[in-house]
């Protein structure tokens, strides 16, 4: 039951952010819940491969690269999925930024520890 509550609060926080971002748009709540799923198979799978990849590089920013990784994968999102678009660079991080903000309470939902 609480990958189901994660996942709608997730939903909910693309279509937050496809709200608050002009640079975003998501056409439905459907939509956002497929986004929310494709986001999550590309941090699972596509994400570490990046991250080993600029690891010279993310040592040398102390870390801030993974901000544009973070920004590519969801203009990534937004070129695969349908009815969800990130136009540009900046929309992209900013939208990345909100989105990472937001899901560190949404992660921490049904946790008994």
């Amino acid at each position: 039951m609480n990958i189901v509550v994660r996942w709608i609060l997730y939903s909910l926080t693309i279509v937050f952010i496809a709200w608050l971002i002009p640079g975003i748009s998501v056409s439905s709540f459907v939509t956002a819940l497929f986004v929310s799923v494709l986001l999550g198979l590309i941090n699972s799978f596509l994400k570490p491969i990046l991250l080993f990849i600029t690891l010279p590089i993310n040592f040398l920013t102390l870390g801030l690269f993974t901000l544009v990784i973070n920004a590519f994968l969801l203009w990534l999102a937004g070129y695969f999925a349908p009815g969800f678009s990130v136009d540009g660079f900046w929309s992209a991080l900013l939208g990345s930024l909100i989105l990472s903000a937001l899901s560190i309470p949404i992660s921490s939902i049904g946790d008994d520890t």
